[in-house]
């Protein structure tokens, strides 16, 4: 990664995202372990300047941040804008099914959000949310088998994040990152709710929709016969 020659300057957002995509690269390649991996992570999203974060990847190839283009389509390179959800003296959620972007910021002064990532579609497999809580609170909700990490502290407030490893390292992983003041911000899985179910009512909603097709009268057979099974699992 090329960072600027000044390394006193203050990292964006943005630089800290390149970082953390170049160590998800190393890891993938084997260069990094799994505890390195997320022990570094941790660290870049806290990075304050240019040359901390500079720290995560010296003994990194340069450059790795940026693979080649892929030749199939890639959900990784879809523009995804940033999610921001705000509640000033009131109160805001996003929940349901909705996409989660890269980054997530939540705001809550003199109020409360929640953000509810146990039915979102994650089309990134790093997700930050960034949390602020001023006299206010913010409840961050993930599913039981993504990686759940926090990064920040609380001033006369509470942070806390229940920690979590998924078993496949393919998983999700969301970090937490941010403050609270003279308020609140918790982050923990939502018990019984699986990235896998997810995925699983998608395949059956497109497993449906081929089969209302012409010539389905035992497609229709196969398909409460596949429903079946897929409940019984």
């Amino acid at each position: 990664m090329d960072l600027h020659k000044n390394l006193e300057l203050r990292a964006s957002d943005a630089e800290r995202d390149r970082v953390v995509d170049q160590l998800r690269e190393a890891v993938a390649e084997g260069r990094l372990t799994p505890e390195e991996h997320a022990e570094r992570v941790e660290g870049a999203l806290a990075a304050r300047t240019l040359g901390e974060l500079e720290e995560y990847v010296r003994d990194l190839p340069a450059g790795r941040a940026a693979p080649a283009p892929a030749p199939a389509f890639d959900l990784e390179s879809l523009p995804v804008a940033e999610e921001n959800v705000t509640a000033v003296f009131s109160a805001a959620s996003r929940t349901g099914r909705w996409r989660a972007g890269r980054r997530i910021n939540a705001y809550a002064i003199f109020g409360s959000v929640e953000i509810d990532l146990s039915e979102a579609v994650f089309e990134h497999q790093q997700v930050t949310v960034k949390a602020v809580s001023v006299f206010g609170s913010v409840e961050v909700y993930v599913p039981e088998n993504v990686t759940l990490r926090g990064t920040g502290g609380g001033v006369l407030g509470n942070f806390e994040v229940d920690t979590a490893d998924a078993a496949d390292s393919n998983a999700p992983v969301i970090y937490v990152d941010g403050w609270a003041v003279l308020g609140s911000v918790e982050a923990r899985p939502r018990r019984g709710s699986l990235v896998a179910d997810i995925r699983d009512r998608v395949q059956r909603h497109l497993d449906r929709s081929r089969h209302k097709h012409p010539g389905g009268g035992h497609g229709s057979g196969a398909r409460r016969h596949l429903g079946g099974g897929a409940r019984e699992l």
